[in-house]
């Protein structure tokens, strides 16, 4: 990683030094080199079809950005020197409160190659070339002028994503072995976490997306969308972790994305009142003063709940570094659609918490929470007052129903509340989520 007063820092594995760029003997780069030579050619095309047809098509690929790969370095030793103290199991401390913490000394940087001390975390990269991930983009859509002002359009859409970065924990221990059966526990006696930012996972997108539109015409504006898609990926950010880390197990990481939702539907409209001024009633003074000047406007939201992993404890894995998923002991998991403590979402009892020193068998995203239906609706009224000022009143409800939106359940079968919702979205953390909300306001142009 690059700082202001000196080059890349690299913790290298294989000696436990951290090589600290233009400083000593150590080179700028720290031994990490990236290519010059990134090509990203976009093209696309369009093909008439008759009078009221349009063939489009599109390729282009773009690279994973940069930004992830500087905010890992904030985390670096030694920029940042956290350290940990690990027993030799998930179930033995390291120590007693009462002998308190081990002091922690900073250290000399003017070699520019220190060691690492064997408790502190960090994260780096690997030595050599950073092949940096990109993504491909493509779709082919056909549109088409529809009677009454419509242009409808169906289109498929997908991305492949070639060596996404991730946060790749590089001393997580195989099954059963504990801190002591950790890589660099073996090989130099570290037992902590070494997060390693590799571009080493993959992930995909495929879509068939649909639109009805009518552009703002005698009044109204008309939009509608349905996408049918799915999502599978690795991790769901380019700074977030596996679940599996150690290397025979990553490609468990391989499934739904998170994010994923397979439906969902949006119809949004804007329509002016046909009362008033220009309009085909009450056009007399009373009726634009009563009636003149009304619009209405909303979006309709209903789209499918998210994939999550039902999780277990870890302990009896043993495996530091990794996660624990539970075993699947029904072949078929039903949906009861409970809501509250009492009342499960899905049936608890067919999952069962893993006692064994093993992966259980249920993988990472398996179900799928709560899906979500919500309407967003507005009532405007202009006023001319001059020539040169217009006044307009705003009435803006969320969530018109007041019908609640809710989180996943409970995924960890070794906790209380499994498969149980016991809250709700709220409007701060999911502009489409959360109560119902009322806002009045007043607009002033001039």
């Amino acid at each position: 990683m690059s700082f202001a007063h000196y080059g890349m820092v690299r913790y290298d594995v294989a000696t436990n030094r951290v090589l600290i760029g233009g400083r000593g003997s150590t080179p700028q780069d720290a031994g990490v080199s990236a290519s010059r030579k990134l090509f990203a050619p976009p093209f696309g095309l369009a093909y008439r079809l008759g009078q009221t047809g349009v063939l489009r098509a599109g390729y282009g690929i773009s690279y994973d950005p940069q930004g992830p790969l500087s905010n890992t370095g904030l985390f670096a030793y030694p920029i940042m020197v956290n350290q940990s103290f690990a027993g030799s199991s998930a179930f033995i401390p390291y120590g007693r409160l009462e002998n308190g913490i081990p002091p922690l000394v900073y250290p000399d940087l003017s070699s520019g190659n220190i060691p690492m001390p064997l408790t502190a975390t960090t994260s780096t990269l690997a030595p050599g070339l950073y092949s940096r991930g990109y993504i491909q983009s493509f779709n082919l859509a056909f549109e088409r002028q529809l009677p009454g002002g419509f242009v409808g359009t169906a289109a498929y859409s997908g991305t492949r994503t070639i060596r996404q970065s991730i946060n790749y924990n590089a001393n997580a221990a195989p099954v059963n072995t504990g801190n002591a059966g950790r890589p660099l526990a073996v090989a130099i006696g570290r037992t902590v976490d070494t997060t390693v930012f590799s571009p080493t996972a993959t992930a995909n997108y495929n879509a068939l997306q649909t639109e009805l539109n009518r552009q703002f015409a005698g009044g109204a504006l008309v939009k509608v969308s349905y996408t049918w898609s799915k999502a599978i990926n690795m991790t769901d950010s380019t700074t977030g972790t596996f679940l599996f880390n150690y290397p025979s197990c990553v490609a468990r990481n391989r499934a739904l994305a998170g994010y994923d939702r397979t439906h969902n539907l949006r119809v949004a409209w804007v329509s002016e009142l046909p009362f008033g001024v220009g309009k085909h009633w009450a056009n007399d003074k009373t009726g634009r003063m009563l009636l003149g000047g009304w619009q209405v406007n909303g979006i309709f939201s209903a789209y499918s709940g998210t994939p999550f992993t039902v999780t277990a404890a870890a302990g009896p894995l043993n495996a530091p570094g990794n996660s624990q998923t539970a075993d699947q002991v029904k072949s078929e998991v039903s949906r009861l659609g409970g809501i509250g403590v009492n009342s499960p979402y899905f049936d608890p009892t067919a999952f069962a918490a893993v006692s064994q020193a093993r992966f259980g068998s249920s993988g990472r995203n398996l179900l799928r929470g709560p899906g979500l239906v919500n309407l967003d609706a507005s009532l405007f009224r202009n006023f001319n007052v001059t020539e040169r000022v217009h006044v307009q009143f705003r009435f803006e409800a969320y969530n018109v129903s007041n019908t609640p939106h809710f989180n996943n359940p409970g995924a960890n079968i070794s906790t209380g509340g499994f498969m149980a919702i016991t809250s709700a979205l709220s409007r701060s953390n999911n502009v489409e989520g959360g109560e119902r909300q009322l806002r009045f306001a007043l607009r002033i142009n001039f």
